[in-house]
């Protein structure tokens, strides 16, 4: 398949097999990094990486992919661009355009990574909007993929707030890819209705089936994989957290659920996650609250059913297939 000149904005732009390809040319690029084979195969190229939201994993994975394509980075932080300050999305992306081969943007709303490619005229790729996260659904994959050898037909949950970026990338990939997915939450933490219909259009297509519900024990049941992430994502104000808590604390991770879904069933998080007090937040929370973990209990996240480190150097692979096939 042809992804040369292509940005990677959200995968409703792609199609399953588009969807399958990057994910097969991932583990091929992870078996050859194991095995020591060089595959510089963007030699001499360039990226800029716009981090207007900090990460560790989204940073790491594009800077190490990107070295072992043979590419030189730009890093620029929350500080280090005047883009939508003193210069234009638009004027950004045509200056950056002329410099480099290819951008990644991580930041708030989905509208400016799709102006920043409609400019630029090199692959734009999304390191997390407000809306999606499709680089961290093609890591999922690749891992639940090397985890049960296959996704079609996966009973896929996701617990707690699914209004936002991965509530809705989950639904999109679950249902481009043939995945059972469900959410699990109060009904007012599920995706936006608009983006449900379009889901359901889709999984008439590939066999996907989408599911909405508020209890806990009734969604887990017979689920292969469990899902969630933080109750409060960045850059939404500290005051929310009271509420979150009150009302997905009983959504939270723990051995009940995972006993519930089955022995061969996993977790999965897309980091970081509030799992102990050995955080800053984790520590606040808990003399606020009274709470020692949140989102996932201590004792799941480090339980053999837990693959999140798999998941976790997996966005390094996928992120690598992803500027490859488009560079």
């Amino acid at each position: 398949m042809d992804f040369k000149g292509r940005s990677f904005l959200k995968l409703l732009d792609f199609t399953s097999e588009e969807i399958a390809c990057l994910i097969d040319l991932a583990a091929e690029l992870k078996y050859k990094k194991k095995a020591g084979i060089p595959h510089r195969l963007c030699e001499g190229k360039n990226i800029a990486l716009i981090f207007e939201k900090t990460s560790t994993r989204t940073r790491c994975s594009f800077e190490v992919a990107a070295y072992d394509l043979g590419m030189g980075v730009t890093y620029l932080d929350p500080t280090g661009s005047q883009i939508g300050k003193k210069e234009s999305i638009a004027d950004t992306a045509r200056v950056l355009g002329r410099m480099y081969d290819g951008v990644e943007y991580r930041g708030y709303g989905q509208e400016i990574v799709e102006e920043l490619s409609k400019h630029a005229g090199v692959p734009v790729w999304n390191g997390l909007t407000n809306e999606f996260h499709p680089t961290q659904i093609l890591a999922d994959f690749l891992t639940i993929k090397e985890h049960f050898g296959h996704l079609e037909g996966i009973n896929f949950v996701y617990m707690g707030d699914a209004r936002y970026n991965m509530g809705n990338s989950l639904m999109v990939g679950c249902a481009k890819m043939g995945l059972n997915f469900t959410a699990c939450a109060p009904k007012k933490y599920f995706p936006d209705s608009e983006l449900i219909a379009r889901c359901e259009e889709i999984a008439k297509e590939t066999g996907a089936t989408l599911r909405f519900c508020e209890d806990p024990m009734e969604a887990t049941k017979g689920a292969d994989v469990i899902y969630t992430d933080v109750w409060v994502s960045m850059g939404e104000p500290a005051e929310v957290w009271e509420e979150r808590i009150k009302e997905l604390y009983p959504y939270q991770v723990n051995s009940k659920l995972m006993k519930n879904a089955g022995e061969e069933a996993v977790f999965m998080h897309c980091l970081p996650a509030f799992h102990d007090l050995n955080t800053g937040v984790g520590k606040e929370i808990a003399e606020k609250f009274g709470i020692t973990e949140m989102e996932v209990t201590d004792e799941v996240f480090e339980s053999k059913q837990s693959i999140v480190f798999d998941e976790a150097e997996n966005r390094m692979h996928t992120i690598k297939a992803v500027m490859a096939a488009t560079l």
